[in-house]
């Protein structure tokens, strides 16, 4: 069996950023204020979302610092950790609300530079921070790097739905989402009692999809490249329903309609539970 391999990304952050701040140099004023698919919030606020994003991430791994918000509070049980992290979000977004677009733009590009800048000196191959969806243990430094880059990936992706422009859809952009969120299918899986070895073939399809092979074997849940053993279950679907679907930017429901299952049905559509983000 051919295990998964690292996910390299810190290249990317430059060429995003990029991406971004020449999509807000087209905006006109009602671009700022166009609703978005996250719940009361504006184009602008999803801006002022990613720069909190990358204050948050500097202060806290290059400078040490701890947000003080979360100072006192319960961020070990799921419910309670994305409920914080929720309202300090949305704190975030109001208390920034007097900054202009222009001066919003501007602190992206510095920040992003700063960002970047950082993350270069770290090594990849280190252990990092845990990585919720990914499971309670430290995860390596890569995922928790790739981490970092589905976040503004996706939030840039919400920007462009909202303005009815192009996504970031090229491979070398999106390859990397996609290879990160199936990264929580173990996580996903690891209640589901196995004692044999099985498998489950997840087959993504479009220019930036890929095939992956969950194995299961003494209770316990694996993510591979290839195997040599029939998969029990072979779930296709294609790479928007896959992003959306991990992101909680569609429904189980949704999915289901747009997802194809052979074999081991109840094996099969436990994937639509997975989520690879945390609020």
């Amino acid at each position: 069996m051919q295990p998964v391999k690292p996910i390299m990304v810190t290249d990317l952050f430059p060429h995003e950023r990029k991406q971004l701040l020449e999509l807000f140099s087209e905006f006109e004023a009602e671009d700022w204020e166009k609703p978005t698919i996250c719940p009361g919030w504006t184009v602008k606020d999803i801006g002022l979302h990613l720069l909190g994003d990358d204050i948050g991430y500097i202060s806290r791994t290059r400078d040490s610092f701890s947000n003080p918000f979360y100072k006192n509070n319960d961020l070990h049980e799921w419910k309670s950790l994305v409920q914080n992290i929720n309202a300090a979000n949305e704190l975030w977004v109001k208390a920034t609300a007097r900054i202009s677009p222009k001066l919003l733009a501007d602190l992206l590009e510095l920040t992003g530079e700063q960002f970047y800048d950082y993350v270069q000196t770290l090594d990849q191959m280190s252990i990092g921070g845990i990585v919720s969806w990914f499971g309670p243990d430290p995860a390596p430094m890569w995922l928790d790097t790739a981490r970092e880059y589905t976040e503004r990936w996706v939030h840039q992706q919400h920007i462009r739905d909202a303005v009815n422009k192009p996504g970031l859809k090229e491979k070398r952009f999106f390859h990397p989402v996609l290879d990160a969120f199936v990264r929580a299918l173990p996580y996903t899986y690891k209640d589901i009692p196995v004692a044999d070895a099985t498998i489950l073939k997840f087959a993504v399809v479009g220019e930036s999809g890929d095939v992956w092979y969950l194995v299961g074997e003494a209770n316990k849940w694996s993510l591979f490249k290839d195997v040599m053993l029939q998969p029990a279950a072979v779930v296709t679907m294609d790479q928007e329903t896959c992003w959306r679907l991990f992101t909680k930017g569609m429904s189980k429901n949704q999915a289901r309609t747009k997802t194809a299952i052979e074999g081991d049905q109840k094996l099969g559509e436990k994937i639509l539970e997975t989520i690879s983000i945390i609020a």
